[in-house]
């Protein structure tokens, strides 16, 4: 396949919904362009009501609403978290800002979530949450890490920045937890640049909640006429999003089922592009479990090996194609070291993180850009 100079196929691409500069301009004009706004309100209602939450707030951030959910659960020096290494640093930083020790623990093979069979073993008297991520929006085996939280007393929080809309036996991801995150970062199937949101599951976090996200005050109660004056009542900080990124968030949500849709039918179109040079050349496609829905946020190929990632992507880079690899496990950065852990302890992790690579994956990723993908990999031979 010859070079085309003249295109260039991005990794991603920021989606812009009809209604975006319209909404924005409304924002702008209704004089309340900070947080918990109009726009903010009806972010809120869409969340509780379509996903069955019992209470959603945006944040700034899906870091911000994890630092957030650290607060709620009280977590704090001598305090233990069990949490994959494969992951953002955001799910690990939102409870080591509080003292708390991170236990990784290694990830399944397959839908490279975080391997519950391996997390009893790691369960002590300082454990208190275990903290998972759905990877590329397929759901964590819920059924038997739940029955884990419960035989000790633990409480389970959902890093689901991949997974809105996705769904574990019917039931949508981010609703199995005390509390779940979101993020609307720009990289996400909904997004506003940079964003976030806590879904809470559990009644009783919702009231301190709102304490946290308000600086620590009672200002929503206040608000609602409960209190005659609001103060400063717990610890908390300023994680409320402008009203402005509410209405970007609120354009997306509006049209989320065509964005959906869309993203629904480059997965499948990439899945079924590369089915028999996968087989041929000893590559893993994404693994999808018969009990889950996945949120069709990204398409990634695990590689035989490093070398061959590697070259992969620099073949593709020749061809104008932006594809990148992943995490790099938490466990050997430089901080994980510092917690006692060493290259080779988690092999899986090492071993997913070495051979994966993700591609151009994006909303408006025409037809005609998606088939130059597919034949520049399957015209590539290892």
């Amino acid at each position: 396949m010859s070079v085309d100079n003249s295109i260039f196929i991005d990794f991603n691409r920021p989606f812009i919904a009809k209604n975006q500069l319209d909404y924005i301009s409304q924002a702008v004009h209704s004089k309340h362009i900070s947080g918990d706004g109009p726009f903010t309100k009806k972010c809120h209602q869409f969340l509780e009501q379509n996903f069955g939450v019992k209470k959603a707030l945006l944040t700034t951030s899906c870091t911000h609403a994890l630092e957030m959910s650290a607060l709620l659960l009280n977590l704090g020096p001598e305090d233990e978290v069990i949490v994959p290494s494969f992951t953002f640093v955001s799910t690990v930083n939102a409870f080591v800002l509080r003292g708390v020790k991170p236990v990784f623990t290694d990830i399944r093979p397959d839908t490279l979530n975080i391997d519950e069979a391996k997390i009893d073993s790691l369960i002590n008297n300082h454990t208190k949450a275990i903290y998972l991520v759905h990877y590329a929006g397929i759901g964590c085996e819920m059924d038997k890490i739940l029955e884990i939280a419960r035989k000790h007393h633990l409480s389970v929080v959902e890093d689901n920045a991949h997974g809105l809309f996705g769904k574990y036996k019917g039931k949508f991801l981010g609703t199995f937890g005390s509390m779940a995150t979101q993020s609307f970062h720009e990289t996400k199937n909904i997004s506003c640049g940079e964003g976030g949101a806590l879904l809470i599951n559990d009644p009783a976090f919702i009231e301190r909640a709102e304490v946290i996200r308000e600086k620590g005050t009672n200002r929503s109660r206040f608000f609602r006429g409960q209190v005659d004056k609001y103060t400063w009542v717990d610890l908390g900080s300023s994680y409320l999003p402008s009203d402005i990124l509410a209405a970007i968030l609120f354009s997306q949500f509006e049209a989320a089922e065509e964005i959906q849709l869309i993203r629904k039918q480059i997965w499948l179109r990439y899945n079924e592009g590369l089915a028999d040079w996968a087989k041929a050349n000893s590559v893993q496609l994404p693994f999808i479990p018969q009990q889950c829905e996945q949120s069709f946020h990204m398409f990634y190929m695990l590689m035989p090996d490093l070398k061959t990632r590697q070259d992969l992507i620099a073949y593709l880079k020749n061809k104008n194609i932006n594809a990148v690899f992943h995490y790099v496990p938490l466990h050997t950065s430089d901080m994980g070291k510092r917690f006692g852990y060493n290259d080779g302890d988690l092999p899986v992790t090492e071993s997913v993180s070495d051979r994966l690579v993700r591609l151009p994956f994006y909303n408006d990723l025409g037809l005609k850009d998606q088939e130059i993908v597919i034949e520049a990999i399957s015209e590539y031979h290892i």
